[in-house]
């Protein structure tokens, strides 16, 4: 009983959180300049995961000078508001996001790429404009899994989004996410959101978890150093299982 309450508690107040982002970027996003809007982005998102009771705790330096394409591991939607506190970036999504009542705003205006999955055309135009993204000096993420995993394992990375840091001649930064009970330190099943889970039975089982800590692991930016695509995709997976590896001693 406690913990609904909780819950209930949790989620009202991130539910007004999530409308006064709604009304800020509605109203006062259009007179601000660009690095106002990121750090009211980053802001945004530390500020929520205070309200839903999570620790965010990083290691490592995130790229800080430049256009940079992020790739990480996927564990939850609660990613990419992590992402986001730790360090403002734009997203690729499914386009279907874009279509969300209130949070489809949210994510255009923090500057969203959003990509057709199911066309094949799409992936192509995709490339392209995550390419022109980092040519003009913007950092954007990925997640090159393509679905949500359980946290334990990391699945293959696709390599088409890692072409853009080959057009855009961009350095990568890999991360690696991980969610842990905060009283045993073992892996939180509370976020994740694969096979039958539901958003709304994932957001409701991580709001009446007791504690749960946020753990970003940032590895060292780097170029493609001759490598394709496929070849620099398995790299860059194996360091993400290296920083994953890496947290757990």
């Amino acid at each position: 009983m406690r913990r609904d309450l909780v819950a209930s508690w949790r989620l009202m107040r991130g539910a007004a959180h999530v409308l006064r982002g709604w009304w800020t970027v509605r109203v006062r996003f259009p007179g601000w300049s660009e690095a106002q809007r990121e750090q009211a982005v980053q802001a945004w998102a530390q500020r929520l995961l205070q309200l839903w009771g999570i620790e965010l705790h990083t290691q490592g330096q995130a790229h800080q000078q430049g256009a940079a394409l992020l790739v990480s591991n996927h564990i939850s939607w609660l990613d990419i508001v992590v992402m986001h506190a730790s360090r403002h970036c734009r997203f690729v999504s499914k386009s279907d996001i874009q279509r969300w009542p209130v949070v489809g705003t949210l994510a255009t205006s923090a500057g969203t790429l959003y990509i057709e999955r199911r066309s094949r055309r799409d992936a192509h135009r995709m490339v392209r404009d995550v390419g022109e993204a980092m040519r003009k000096g913007d950092v954007v993420a990925v997640f090159p899994e393509g679905t949500t995993s359980n946290g334990l394992d990391v699945l293959p990375f696709h390599a088409n989004l890692i072409e853009a840091a080959l057009l855009a001649q961009a350095p990568v930064q890999p991360l690696a996410l991980q969610f842990v009970d905060r009283h045993s330190g073992q892996p939180s099943r509370a976020v994740c959101y694969i096979e039958d889970d539901t958003l709304i039975g994932s957001v409701w089982r991580t709001l009446r978890s007791p504690g749960i800590v946020a753990r970003v692991y940032w590895g060292c930016a780097e170029q493609d150093q001759g490598r394709d695509r496929r070849r620099w995709a398995a790299d860059l997976r194996q360091e993400v299982v290296r920083l994953r590896q890496q947290s757990s001693l």
